[in-house]
């Protein structure tokens, strides 16, 4: 056996399930790789380090930075090639169905190209989307908990009227960020540090949010606050 100066280490983190009120106790694990040491041990001191303790999500990511979310997309069970991949309808009059591939392929090469769209599985796939930007980090019990901005000093929280659907309130630390993320609500998330040197414009501009929108997410979302529609309905009857 040869020994390597710089062997990956590894690290198994778990997240506080019982803190979002999901109704779950028993934790998701992750091995988490242990970057950077001079040596194999600096790797394993620096993980013994956080043995049994809590790591913050503000200690990892920070405000504009571009990051990665690692998920199981939404799952669709079987779907036909309409769905799955888009192939455009045949006219109404086709026999035997018209959501179908005309051609699955020539007779020669006598097999079914990798390329043909195919019915099957759709969805519940473990995938990667890369250069999700940071907008904001809420620390539980501070100011940036809530949703006001510098150029809207309402005091309001930032779980919507009604609360988030599907999940309800938010009470812990959160992130927001832009654009979407796979999966279905209250599914794991894994997070990362975007791996490429960032250069652009959007990667290194910084965000100033003017406006967090909390209206309903059910309805019609006519207001920010409770007491805003208060003061427009005034005391209804019980």
């Amino acid at each position: 056996n040869h020994m390597y100066p710089n062997v990956p280490a590894a690290a198994t983190r778990r997240p506080q399930v019982r803190k979002l009120n999901l109704g779950q106790k028993k934790a998701h694990l992750i091995e988490i790789q242990v970057n950077g040491g001079a040596s194999a041990a600096d790797k394993v001191d620096f993980a013994v380090k956080l043995f049994e303790k809590a790591v913050t999500v503000d200690s990892v990511f920070s405000a504009n930075e571009m990051i990665d979310t690692i998920a199981i997309t939404k799952g669709h069970g079987t779907e036909g090639v309409v769905t799955r991949w888009g192939v455009t309808r045949l006219p109404r009059k086709t026999h035997r169905g018209l959501r179908k591939v005309a051609c699955v392929g020539a007779w020669h090469p006598a097999r079914l190209q990798w390329s043909v769209a195919r019915a099957g599985q759709m969805g519940f796939h473990h995938r990667t989307e890369i250069n999700k930007k940071v907008y904001k980090i809420g620390k539980k019990g501070e100011d940036t908990h809530g949703a006001g901005t510098d150029f809207d000093v309402t005091t309001k929280d930032i779980t919507p009227m009604g609360g988030f659907p599907h999940y309800g309130v938010v009470k812990e630390d959160y992130l927001m960020i832009k654009g979407a993320v796979p999966g279905t609500k209250k599914r794991p998330i894994t997070l990362r540090r975007s791996l490429l040197a960032q250069t652009s414009r959007n990667a290194l501009e910084e965000i100033k949010l003017k406006f967090i929108d909390t209206s309903s997410k059910f309805g019609h979302g006519r207001f920010q606050t409770y007491e805003e529609k208060l003061k427009t309905f005034g005391r209804t009857k019980n």
